[in-house]
């Protein structure tokens, strides 16, 4: 059996008997794979060590049999953690991106643009970026990439470009002007709508130059939960510990 080595960011893993993991992880190339760690549990592992944590930018070695779902890992080196941005507000989003990941990649598929964002947002997990601006320009990829977010350029209804805000209604699929969409579904300001619109012709290294105003985060943040909710059928359970914790005002 051939080994394939390749870059990956680790998306979760899980317990296999005492002393094994199944680590779930994403490649440019071969899109979303599953794979046993033997040993990973074990204290003095040294192929895996500190290779494992959600959103961990690794390389890796694996190989696997045909029609067998799950490869094998045979090691996998750290290239750059999460983990160093050391704040707890912000790491209490790497769980949040990587089941964002998770749950929108498809087993087997290639998505290199998904990988690439998932890289670069990653990346800047240690750096300045405020955490707000950069959950919500991921959400805002992540939800362009699936083919899910709304045109911004006019109102679904009318054709007209709701430059002074709007409505993203995720029943009808698509955003309304002010004037179109009365008191139907969840709104957006003209500084939201700004944001969007910069964020797509934006890379995100470059994050600190758009503006991201509190008002216009909370909406964001309700429309992408909604959207999200709506493609993949559920609520993500990090989106809701995330919610929680400011409610309580607990460190993140």
């Amino acid at each position: 059996m051939p080994v394939l080595t390749t870059d990956a960011l680790i998306l979760r893993t899980y317990h296999l008997g005492e002393a094994d993991r199944i680590v779930v992880f994403l490649t440019p190339e071969r899109g979303k794979k599953r794979g046993v760690a033997n040993g990973a549990r074990r204290p003095r592992s040294r192929r895996f060590a500190g290779g494992l944590e959600p959103l961990t930018a690794v390389r890796l070695a694996y190989y696997e049999r045909e029609h067998r779902e799950l490869v094998r890992l045979r090691y996998v080196e750290p290239v750059r953690s999460p983990m160093l941005a050391r704040d707890g507000e912000r790491l209490g989003y790497v769980e949040y991106f990587a089941e964002i990941l998770d749950e929108c990649a498809q087993e087997a598929e290639p998505n290199a643009p998904l990988f690439r964002l998932g890289s670069a947002v990653g990346a800047l997990l240690a750096g300045e970026i405020p955490i707000a601006r950069l959950a919500r320009y991921f959400e805002y990829w992540v939800l362009r990439l699936q083919g899910v977010y709304p045109s911004l350029t006019a109102c679904g209804q009318c054709g007209r470009r709701p430059d002074s805000g709007g409505r993203i209604d995720a029943a009808r699929g698509g955003l309304r002007c002010g004037a179109c969409a009365g008191d139907r579904g969840l709104p957006l300001s003209a500084e939201a709508l700004r944001f969007l619109r910069e964020a797509a012709s934006t890379p995100p290294d470059a994050l600190s130059r758009v503006g991201l105003p509190a008002r216009a985060d909370q909406e964001l943040g309700r429309a992408h939960r909604r959207l999200f909710a709506m493609h993949l059928e559920k609520e993500l359970r990090a989106a809701r510990v995330l919610r929680a914790m400011a409610r309580t005002g607990s460190p993140r």
